[in-house]
């Protein structure tokens, strides 16, 4: 079903891993690599990759530097980061560096597996306690570079507005089409036109950039 590359200096992990994605996407193949020169090797023979999936600290590699190699070098090809981070600005980081999603280590076998099915339904993967929680960097640091105006929120349509809302939330989109009795293709065209009118590139920034607002109000109009 699928080309995924795991990117990861511990074996265990990645049999694990490659376990999971085994279990929940039958048929689908796993390349391991146990460094980012290794990566490197394998993409270049390997252009079809799906997915990466990536340590964020690896011998020879620490941080957002192995993330930002990939993104540059195979910008076609989508990246998210597996790793044990937890400190929230860096989590956030990665998605402005391109990542589409980041899933703790300590998530369990089932988030994993469900994570990475969101990433494959086209949604960008966020742990939901950073997306829900109200001091958290996506409600104060982070959306300080962007924020969603308010003449730019009133050219959303009120389905749009909600859609938004769930969004928000940490909704993905299987979600909010069964929440507002609409198909999950209706909801991707209602993302795609919010992208759009906003001037955001991805949802991500999106969710960022809205932390703050109050939708009653919108919805109220």
């Amino acid at each position: 079903m699928y080309k995924m590359l795991i990117v990861d200096d511990h074996p265990i992990f990645r049999q694990a891993i490659s376990g999971i994605i085994c279990d929940r996407f039958a048929g689908s193949v796993c390349l391991e690599a146990d460094s980012l020169e290794a990566s490197h090797r394998l993409i270049k023979d390997n252009m079809d990759f799906d997915l990466v999936l990536l340590d964020l600290n690896m011998p020879c590699t620490a941080g957002l530097n192995g993330l930002l190699e990939l993104r540059n070098e195979y910008p076609t090809i989508p990246v998210v980061i597996v790793s044990a981070e937890s400190e929230k600005q860096q989590i956030l980081q990665t998605i402005s560096y391109g990542a589409v999603g980041f899933i703790s280590k300590s998530s369990s076998i089932d988030s994993i597996a469900d994570s990475l099915e969101s990433i494959f339904n086209g949604n960008v993967c966020l742990p939901s306690d950073l997306i829900r929680a109200p001091n958290s960097a996506l409600s104060n640091k982070s959306n300080k570079s962007f924020e969603i105006s308010p003449e730019k929120m009133q050219l959303l349509t009120r389905k749009e507005l909600i859609v938004l809302k769930y969004l928000n939330q940490g909704e993905a989109n299987k979600h909010i089409a069964y929440e507002m009795n609409i198909s999950e293709t209706t909801v991707k065209s209602h993302v795609s036109s919010i992208l759009k009118k906003l001037g955001v590139s991805n949802r991500v920034k999106v969710v960022i950039g809205s932390a703050n607002i109050d939708f009653d109000t919108y919805l109220k109009r």
